[in-house]
């Protein structure tokens, strides 16, 4: 949308889905919440150019540049997006959900925040990210494979099954680089064999029949060995989603 190949409505809905209600408020100039459509619209007619992504954990405020308020709500949400260009602000979202009982839904409400104009925090040139996913990668199989979990279990088979259906997918809107398109499908991938693992975002374990292994001590074990892969593939995710905006800066654009 901010390149102008896509109009704010197709870019609005294909980023957010059609299933949840998502609204913006806080944004300069506006005093109630606006529908996402709009807002990006009106980022860009304050000058935005695009929205950098950040995927934080706590200990890994990737993508984050402050101030601490912003990064203390994005960590709790797991992620948020900030402008380039235009004003200083980002987007945290905020889950609820709201109705009647029998008729409840999800809307999802992003919160217009002040940010620090500053270099995001770990995130690698896209280059750097795809020599260090595709390491990972390896390194994500030899340790699945020693734990005897790469195709253990229904559980196992379901998350294969259900990456194999989002690769058919676009996963980056047009005008981004082909090596973009290239580290987010290795690091989807990535992805998809630590949730198998059982991996959550920060390298923690999760309870669950993926894999062979059971027990307390070994859902541990097996999260502290895959905890690299893990943090690299998510850096490799947020360099992709941000080659579009890192290639206009380098351009002086």
């Amino acid at each position: 949308m901010f390149a102008g190949l896509v109009p704010p409505d197709d870019a609005a809905q294909k980023a957010v889905g059609d299933d949840t209600v998502h609204r913006i408020t806080g944004l300069p100039g506006e005093d109630r919440p606006v529908a996402v459509a709009f807002g990006l619209g009106r980022l860009r007619a304050l000058g935005a150019r695009g929205l950098r992504v950040a995927l934080p954990v706590p200990g890994h405020p990737l993508g984050l540049s402050g101030p601490a308020p912003f990064n203390e709500r994005a960590l709790a949400a797991g992620e948020a997006v900030v402008a380039v260009g235009g004003p200083a602000v980002g987007l945290v979202p905020e889950v609820s959900s709201v109705g009647p009982a029998g008729d409840r839904r999800t809307e999802v409400l992003w919160h217009c925040l002040p940010v620090r104009q500053t270099p995001p925090a770990d995130v690698p040139p896209l280059a750097e990210a795809e020599r260090e996913l595709t390491l990972a990668l390896r390194e994500a199989t030899e340790v699945l494979t020693r734990m005897d979990v790469a195709g253990a279990g229904p559980g196992a088979q379901a998350a294969l099954e259900g990456y194999r259906a989002r690769r058919s997918r676009r996963v980056l809107a047009p005008g981004y680089p082909a090596r973009a398109v290239r580290v987010l499908e290795l690091a989807q991938r990535v992805g998809a064999l630590l949730a198998i693992a059982g991996v959550r975002p920060g390298g923690a374990g999760a309870p669950g029949e993926h894999g062979a292994a059971v027990s307390a001590s070994q859902m541990a074990a097996r999260a502290q060995a895959l905890a690299p892969v893990e943090r690299t593939a998510r850096r490799a995710q947020v360099a992709a989603y941000n080659a579009y905006v890192e290639e206009l800066e380098r351009q002086g654009m």
